[in-house]
Formats: C-alpha cells, structure tokens, sequence
C-alpha cells in the first residue's frame, strides 16, 4: 500500500509548483517545472502540466513515487 503524505496549507489555495517546492518533491522553480514538463505530476489522477494550477485542501497530487493529500490546519 502507497504511503500519503499530507501537506497542510494555510490559505484557501496554493500553485502546484509552490505545493511540489513545500513537500519537498522539487528542489525549486525550474525543477517543479521538469517535472511538469515530463508529465511526472498528476492532480487527482489526472495528468498536469501547469505550473500554477490552483490546488486546494482534498485535492491528491502523486508526483513519481510521491503521494500527497492537502489539507488544512485543524483549528
């Protein structure tokens, strides 16, 4: 069974190339965007190439072997 890691966020909202930098799936910028370009990141199974695609708390990325679910802070 996959491991999901979850990734809180604060706002309502953050750019998938911001979420691949904060969990640590990508060094930075260019390489978030490598990643994208190569069709390694997927959002709630489908297959994403924008680097600013809006992703909210529920939504699932897998990125290679990288599974993620974002949330928010419990209050």
């Amino acid at each position: 069974m996959r491991e999901v890691r979850e990734v809180e966020i604060r706002d309502g909202m953050i750019r998938l190339g911001q979420l691949l930098k904060l969990a640590g799936v990508a060094e930075d910028g260019a390489h978030a965007k490598d990643l994208l370009e190569a069709g390694e990141v997927a959002v709630n199974g489908e297959v994403e190439h924008r680097r600013g695609r809006q992703i909210h708390p529920g939504d699932t990325i897998q990125a290679a072997t990288t599974h993620l679910k974002v949330t928010t802070p419990t209050p």
